[in-house]
């Protein structure tokens, strides 16, 4: 035998098993991104679920049969139609974000996930706002997605999926809702207007009583206050009469009868004075008292 034809022959042995080799490790190892998951069948059954990094398989036994992506996904916005406890049609819409923990339960499980899951999100409203009326329907819109989003988890748990967040984007109402509301909302502006303008018809009344009541206080208080001074007045005259005799009490019974004919005589002329007949007298007197007392 030519030993080159034996050299050559096992040269292509050698290069054929290492290709074999090298074919191997290219089909045994699996290197996984972060964002993705691989389900393994081997010949036919579910044999494993590869995570991100490194992973080995067995070539020609082992195969990626569904590559599952783990990041959140969101499902198309969908509008949903509900009736209210008082029997009031709504047009609910909705959306929902998801995400795939559990690749094996979600493929083997169920087919279509997103319909699945837009299917159990419209029953799960219908239901919910079936239970409300429409005040609790709009005023207390967080509550309702919180319901809504229990409801879907306890669900969506058999299929290996996680939900993260639940939108109620708009409530929609037909037509005729809409008018006997905006009737509705009119008249409570109306009435509220009439409320407003009675508290300030109302708070004016008081303050102009309150006003009145102050008034009345400060001029008592002013008279009060001339009632003392005309009582210490008297008592000074009192006290004077007592210490001069009755003298004193002529004096000064002369001196006011002066004073107010000299406020009578003050003018700018044109007024009408009236002058008692005894006015000599009471200077008369006055000068008198006085020229004694000197």
């Amino acid at each position: 035998m030519n030993p080159e034809l034996t050299l050559g022959g096992a040269n292509i042995v050698v290069l054929a098993i290492a290709a074999f080799i090298i074919l191997v490790v290219f089909l045994g190892v699996r290197i996984m991104p972060q964002s993705e998951k691989h389900v393994v069948e081997r010949l036919g059954r579910l044999q494993k679920v590869l995570g991100p990094g490194v992973n080995f398989i067995v070539p020609f036994l082992d195969r990626v049969k569904h590559r599952i992506s783990i990041l959140e996904r969101q499902l198309p916005t969908a509008k949903q139609d509900a009736i209210t406890a008082d029997n009031v049609l709504l047009q609910v819409e909705t959306s929902v974000f998801y995400r795939i923990t559990e690749p094996e339960k979600t493929v083997y499980r169920i087919r279509d996930v997103d319909a699945a899951i837009s299917t159990t999100v419209a029953g799960i409203v219908r239901s919910s706002i079936g239970a409300m009326e429409l005040d609790a329907v709009q005023s207390n819109r967080s509550h309702l997605i919180d319901q809504i989003k229990d409801a879907l988890v306890a669900v969506v748990d058999d299929w290996g999926i996680i939900v993260t967040r639940v939108e109620i984007l708009d409530v929609d109402l037909d037509e005729a809702t809409k008018a006997a509301m905006l009737q509705q909302l009119n008249a409570e502006r109306a009435r509220r207007a009439q409320v407003t303008e009675a508290e300030g018809t109302k708070r004016a009344v008081e303050l102009a009583a309150d006003g009145e009541l102050y008034a009345a206080e400060q001029a008592a208080k002013a008279r009060r206050i001339t009632a003392d001074a005309e009582a210490y007045a008297t008592s000074v005259v009192s006290a004077a009469i007592a210490d001069n005799g009755l003298e004193a009490a002529q004096y000064n019974v002369a001196l006011k009868q002066v004073e107010a004919l000299t406020s009578l005589g003050q003018g700018d002329g044109k007024q009408t004075v009236v002058l008692p007949a005894n006015a000599v007298d009471a200077f008369a007197d006055a000068f008198q008292m006085l020229k004694g007392r000197g």
